[in-house]
């Protein structure tokens, strides 16, 4: 079994802006997998199901971006899971580019307080990741203030495109595909703005 967790705010105000593009993840894959929602637990929204032949748990924390490691952690320790092996986190990432995809197994916080979080609470770094670009402030912004920003029109279609091909990419990671995964999607996806 794998626990497949999307980083997030919780509330309507936060819906569908840079922040949020792990929930926005999250959502493609229930919808895509038929994945039945199961209420709220481990201080996660969360469903059972399964996405091909692999028995997944998908999640979204409540407890707003900067302590998602609280839930990851009552997540992987209630289901008796390897964080090292058996936990997919999804979210965004400033340092690529709208619509551009990278997936590790590891590797440190890179800035993201979500990542940090859960890296603190998990006690290690080595868990599989799918980072979603949703581009660079512009010079002068606030970071804060950018991330909990909405993308424009054209942006927004290209981390739509996105999502679909990580939503792909994680069927990969769940078939223990992880370097294919890494090989077909951490390419530049090369996309023309409207």
């Amino acid at each position: 079994m794998y626990i497949i967790v999307g980083l997030g705010n919780p509330t309507r105000q936060y819906e569908h802006t840079r922040h949020n593009v792990g929930f926005d993840a999250i959502d493609y894959l229930i919808d895509t997998y038929r994945i039945p929602y199961s209420g709220v637990r481990h201080k996660a929204m969360y469903g059972k199901g399964m996405i091909g032949s692999q028995k997944v748990i998908v999640a979204k924390p409540v407890t707003y971006m900067n302590l998602s490691g609280e839930s990851v952690r009552e997540l992987t320790d209630y289901y008796k899971i390897d964080p090292e092996r058996e936990l997919i986190v999804l979210y965004d990432d400033v340092s690529l580019a709208p619509g551009q995809l990278r997936i590790r197994k590891k590797g440190s916080a890179g800035g993201h307080n979500g990542i940090k979080n859960i890296i603190a609470h998990l006690g290690t770094q080595n868990f599989l990741r799918v980072k979603i670009g949703v581009g660079e402030k512009p010079k002068g912004w606030d970071l804060a203030q950018y991330v909990l920003g909405h993308f424009p029109d054209g942006e927004r279609k290209m981390v739509d495109e996105a999502i679909v091909r990580a939503g792909k990419a994680v069927e990969l990671m769940l078939r223990d595909e992880v370097d294919k995964a890494m090989n077909e999607y951490n390419c530049i996806k090369q996309t023309v703005k409207e």
